[in-house]
C-alpha cells in the first residue's frame, strides 16, 4: 500500500533523512517512532507529497509521489503536527468545505459529512465555530477533515500532542478502530501510543532507520534482555555482589531494598537468583520479572546506534 524506497531529504547541507526504506501493508497501523528531531515529520511530508524527496521514491496505492503527486494526495488523509483550520467557520461548514475541495461528489457529501461527524464524535460541536473548540475537539476536527473523502491511507503526525489523558485515550481508540479498514502511519515520540495502537513499528534516529518489526517482535535479537526485580533486606553492598555473581546477570541497580537485575540471556534466572540470595542468608521479600518494554527497546536501539556512529 505504501512503499518508501531509498528516500533521502536534504535542506541545503543538512540531511534530514538518509536512505530510508520501509513499507506499510493494507489495513496496517504502523507506528513511526523516534525522538524529536529524528526526521519523522520530514518523512511524513515526503510521503504526503508536501516535500519532494532529494533522492529515492515513495509510492502510495501504486502512485508515485514524483510522477503522480495529485493521485497520491487523493489517496491520503493527512493530519499534520500543527493542523491549520478556518477558525471562523462552524465545524460542520468547515468539514463540508473540505469535502467539496477534496472532490467528494455532491450526492455523497451529505452522507460523508454525517458519517464523519458520527465517527469523530463531533455532533455536540457541529454548530460551534472551530476557533471556540477545545484542543481535543480541534484534533477531532483535524481527523474529520482527513477522513471526509474516505481515503484508504491516513498519515497522522503527532496526533495527540498537547491533549489531556482523557483526550489522548479517545483519539487512540478512534485510531485503533481503523485497523484493517485503512492503512495508517502514526508518527510519534510517545511510546505508549505505539504499543497500544500499532501492529508494526519503525524506529528512526538522526534521519536513519534503526529498526523495523512488529510490536511483538521488535525486542527480539537484543540479547533477549529480561529484568528481574527483587526486594531484599540486608547489607546492600553484599547483596549487589551476591546478585552480580550469578552467571547470566548483567547490570544490577538498587533503590532502597529493591534491586533491578538485568540478564543477557533468554532464560528465567529467578530460581537461581532466589537460591543464591537465600543461601547467603539475606531476607528475600519479593521476586518478579519482566521482558523488555517498547521503551526499553527504543532506548537500547537508539543508544547502540549512536554509540556505533561515535566509535
Amino acid at each position: 500500500m505504501i512503499r518508501i524506497e531509498g528516500v533521502t531529504k536534504r535542506y541545503g547541507q543538512t540531511v534530514a533523512v538518509k536512505d530510508i526504506s520501509f513499507c506499510v501493508e493494507r489495513g496496517e497501523i504502523l507506528g513511526f517512532l523516534g525522538p524529536n528531531g529524528a526526521g519523522k515529520t520530514t518523512t511524513m511530508r515526503v510521503i504526503t507529497g508536501y516535500f519532494p524527496p532529494t533522492a529515492g521514491n515513495v509510492t502510495v496505492c501504486g502512485h508515485s509521489v514524483l510522477d503522480e503527486p495529485i493521485e497520491v494526495k487523493r489517496s491520503i488523509g493527512y493530519v499534520p503536527e500543527n493542523p491549520s483550520m478556518y477558525n471562523d467557520m462552524r465545524t460542520i461548514d468547515y468539514l463540508r468545505f473540505v469535502g467539496a475541495v477534496k472532490g467528494v461528489p455532491k450526492p455523497l457529501l451529505k452522507e460523508r459529512l454525517e458519517e464523519t461527524i458520527l465517527r469523530c464524535a463531533l455532533k455536540i460541536v457541529a454548530e460551534k465555530r472551530v476557533g471556540e473548540l477545545s484542543r481535543g475537539y480541534k484534533q477531532r476536527v483535524a481527523l474529520g477533515q482527513a477522513l471526509i473523502n474516505d481515503p484508504p491511507v491516513l498519515v497522522l503526525d503527532e496526533p495527540t500532542t498537547g491533549l489531556d489523558p482523557k483526550q489522548i485515550y479517545e483519539i487512540r481508540q478512534l485510531i485503533s478502530s481503523m485497523a484493517g479498514e485503512r492503512t495508517v502511519i502514526l508518527s510519534t515520540h510517545i511510546l505508549p501510543e505505539v504499543s497500544m495502537t500499532c501492529s508494526k513499528v519503525v524506529i528512526i534516529n538522526e534521519g536513519r532507520i534503526v529498526a523495523v518489526d512488529s510490536t511483538e517482535n521488535i525486542g527480539k535479537g537484543l540479547d533477549h534482555v529480561r529484568e528481574v526485580s527483587l526486594t531484599i533486606r540486608g547489607p546492600s553492598g553484599k547483596i549487589k555482589q551476591c546478585l552480580a555473581s550469578v552467571k547470566g546477570v548483567g547490570r544490577v541497580e538498587q533503590e532502597g531494598e529493591t534491586y533491578a537485575v538485568e540478564t543477557d540471556q533468554d532464560l528465567d534466572l529467578r530460581p537461581l537468583i532466589a537460591k543464591r540470595v537465600v543461601e547467603e542468608g539475606f531476607d528475600l521479600l519479593e521476586l518478579g520479572s519482566r521482558a523488555m518494554s517498547l521503551e526499553d527497546v527504543f532506548l537500547k536501539l537508539v543508544t547502540e546506534e549512536e554509540g556505533e556512529r561515535q566509535s
